[in-house]
């Protein structure tokens, strides 16, 4: 663990870190090439890099909270809390940082965070907020002494991704304690061309869905932040928080990641690609049953299976035509979680028009399919499907024999009246 500021002479690889992320600080601030460089490719400015290209006015006497995990970084790889730490003049005073599931570094698993403890790289406070909300967190936010909190993590563009619910949970608790919230922006990878899936009903509230949004929302953090302060925060916390935005600059709403010129970090263990987050908010579905959604295989979220599972699913999926996606055959040995060192068989997805595909529809057939061709299909028993999808028609419908069409079909009037209220607030055209 770092010691506090003056405690002892920096060793001389302490002094040649400060000077290190000191010099990304200033390449923020300062990024032209150096003479002679070819120039740079086009690329997205994050909303850190506007922030950081300001000299943090936005931050300037401001005691600040960093909400924010491992994909919080610089184009070139830098964590924006190392570079804000490094900045001259003391630009920001960094109170406390507090980390989602998974935490701050990024290390622990689904459902699991990295506790609450002292970073031994800035030697600041890490406060494990994973499951804290309302005046619990308002309290700790008071206890932190921070004045604003920073929102700085990379989204995967799906409702049931909880970094979403984290941001809603922050601003509600800053609401309740006083504080002001500002997000800095980064792009939605999977694009902002549209909304797919059902829409949360309020019966179904959780930490994977705590306000009616579709479950492939098509928005950035910036713009769920305008509508949950829009619509969401002031029923929650009596009134809306101090909100500001730094949005990205050269985002466009019909770019994927790969457009970005941006680093892809994994936002979560088990999302190490773009890839595997444009299949996400469909094949998410799969926790909620007995089969695998690929975690502890090496393409986790597009290889699903369960032990029994033959070619018959692969062939019944592709059967369906679904646009933009075909289906192979896959078998695999989970390192970890369901069927831990067993062979499962099942399906791999491959997206080969990402324009014409539809994540929640697939998902739907895909859950359709399975229980049609495997006796052994089942829902988890603590009805997370229902927590999931936001509602209790999927698995009812799909009890029933509804085919995946009449099931999408279902949510189509929710589906239209959060577009219509979305709408309102996107950023990008």
């Amino acid at each position: 663990m770092a010691h506090a500021p003056g405690a002892h002479s920096p060793s001389p690889r302490g002094t040649t870190r400060r000077r290190a992320l000191a010099t990304a600080a200033a390449a923020v601030l300062s990024p032209a090439p150096p003479a002679g460089a070819a120039p740079r490719p086009p690329r997205v400015r994050t909303g850190f890099e506007r922030l950081a290209a300001s000299g943090y006015a936005a931050l300037t006497g401001l005691r600040v909270g960093v909400v924010t995990n491992a994909t919080g970084v610089t184009a070139d790889l830098h964590h924006i809390v190392d570079v804000m730490r490094a900045a001259g003049g003391g630009r920001v005073d960094i109170r406390a940082v507090f980390g989602p599931e998974h935490g701050f570094r990024g290390t622990a698993q689904a459902g699991g965070a990295e506790g609450t403890r002292r970073d031994p790289a800035t030697n600041l406070p890490v406060h494990d907020i994973y499951g804290k909300r309302g005046r619990e967190l308002a309290a700790l936010f008071a206890r932190a002494e921070v004045d604003t909190l920073v929102f700085d993590i990379q989204d995967v563009g799906a409702r049931c991704y909880t970094y979403v619910w984290t941001l809603y949970d922050c601003m509600v608790a800053a609401a309740l304690a006083g504080r002001a919230v500002l997000v800095l922006d980064r792009p939605n990878p999977v694009s902002g061309r549209g909304v797919f899936g059902p829409v949360t009903a309020r019966a179904q509230a959780s930490g994977v869905g705590r306000e009616p949004v579709a479950l492939a929302h098509g928005m950035t953090v910036a713009e769920l932040a305008l509508l949950f302060n829009g619509h969401f925060v002031p029923a929650a916390a009596g009134r809306a928080v101090a909100l500001e935005t730094v949005r990205a600059e050269g985002w466009r709403r019909a770019d994927f990641f790969d457009a970005t010129g941006l680093p892809w970090v994994p936002p979560s263990p088990n999302m190490p690609t773009p890839d595997t987050a444009l299949v996400y908010a469909g094949t998410c579905l799969f926790e909620g049953t007995n089969l695998s959604e690929g975690r502890g295989t090496t393409r986790p979220f597009e290889l699903l299976g369960a032990e029994g599972i033959d070619r018959r699913w692969a062939d019944a999926a592709n059967a369906l035509e679904l646009p933009g996606v075909r289906f192979r055959e896959a078998y695999a040995v989970p390192v970890f979680s369901k069927f831990q060192g067993r062979t499962i068989g099942g399906v791999q997805l491959h997206v080969h028009d990402r324009r014409a595909y539809d994540p929640v529809r697939t998902g739907i057939a895909l859950l359709v399919t399975a229980k049609r061709v495997w006796s052994g299909f089942a829902w988890r028993p603590d009805g997370w499907i229902d927590r999931l999808t936001g509602t209790t028609a999927v698995r009812t419908m799909i009890d029933a024999g509804a085919s995946a069409d009449e099931i999408t079909a279902a949510w189509e009037a929710d589906l239209a009246a959060f577009s219509a209220r979305r709408a309102e607030y996107l950023l990008y055209r």
